[in-house]
This record gives C-alpha cells, structure tokens and sequence, in this order.
C-alpha cells in the first residue's frame, strides 16, 4: 500500500509570512521550510506557464530525501475547446523540465475549468495523449473535473482504461462520485 500525503497547494503566499512562516525567514527558504512540515507540495506555476530545469533541480534539492511533488499541468492542455489537439501542449510541458525532479516527482494533476463538460470521445484522445513513462520514469496522473455531467460510468471506465485518477475534491463547486 502507498504511503498517504499530506500536502498544500503551492508556496508562496505572504499571508503566510509571520504566522506560519517565522518571522525574518526570506521568501527563498520558504520551500525548504514547508517541505518540512508537510510531505508534498504542489507546483502551481506550471498551470500557467512553462518553468526550467534550473529551477525544478532547485526545488528538488531544496526538499527533504522522501519529498513529494505534485504538478499541474499548463492550462493550455485543459483549458480548450477541443481537449484531442492538447498534444503539443502536453508535449512543451513534459520537455520544461518536470523530470528535473526525479523521485520526487508525484503525480501530474490535469485541473479542468467548471465549465467544461463530458464528451467521451474528446476526454478519451485527450487521456490517450498522456504518457504513460517519460525516459524510463513513470507518469502518475490524475485529472480535476467540476461538471456534473462526468458524474456517469463513462468517465469512470475511461480512467480506468487509462490508469488515470480521479481527484476527489470536498467542495460544492465539484461533483461528487459515489
């Protein structure tokens, strides 16, 4: 059985700064402090534009051996009117540098906007672009859907087609899958 994380959602936020960042601690060490206190973080600024390998090396090397990161994927890929011609979007994606992280690259969340509904056919050429391993290091990906209207066994059997998660969010603005 895998190990259970629990982790936030991104870094950087200076509300945090003074209360669950010490006092005089520099935005710089602001990773290395979270990935002590939580197991996994997600990285954000993937969702909106490319990053580079410099700087996943970094974050790898600022968090402790048994660190994990979650990344999202670039809007560009979900956020389309037809999610079959992602594929170039997928592609820029994984060539940034994600597998800078090494081991500690956890799964790839694939985040769709609340207005965006099922369509078998498209949501399945979509799953089929994602690669299962990337130079000999295998992908984990889940995807975050928030149209009720993939709350149907379609969606499910295609996950499962593509050994794709689910994530299950607890809020009103997400379906809920039973």
């Amino acid at each position: 059985m895998g190990a259970i994380r629990v982790g936030i959602g991104g870094w950087v936020f200076a509300p945090w700064r003074g209360t669950f960042y010490p006092e005089g601690l520099t935005q710089a060490r602001e990773l290395s402090y979270a990935s002590r206190h939580v197991t996994s973080i997600e990285i954000n600024g993937t969702f909106y534009g490319s990053q580079k390998p410099a700087s996943f090396r970094r974050w790898r090397d600022e968090t402790p051996d048994d660190f994990v990161f979650s990344v999202k994927g670039p809007r560009f890929a979900t956020h389309r009117r037809v999610l079959a011609e992602a594929g170039s979007s997928i592609e820029r994606f994984f060539a940034s540098g994600v597998l800078e992280l090494g081991d500690k690259l956890g799964p790839v969340l694939w985040q769709f906007p609340a207005t965006m509904r099922f369509d078998e056919a498209d949501f399945g050429q979509f799953l089929a672009l994602l690669p299962p391993s990337l130079d000999g290091q295998a992908l984990r990906d889940v995807v975050e859907v928030r149209h009720e209207t993939f709350v149907v066994p379609a969606f499910i059997a295609l996950l499962r087609g593509h050994h794709v998660a689910a994530a299950l969010v607890d809020a009103d603005t997400h379906p809920a899958f039973h």
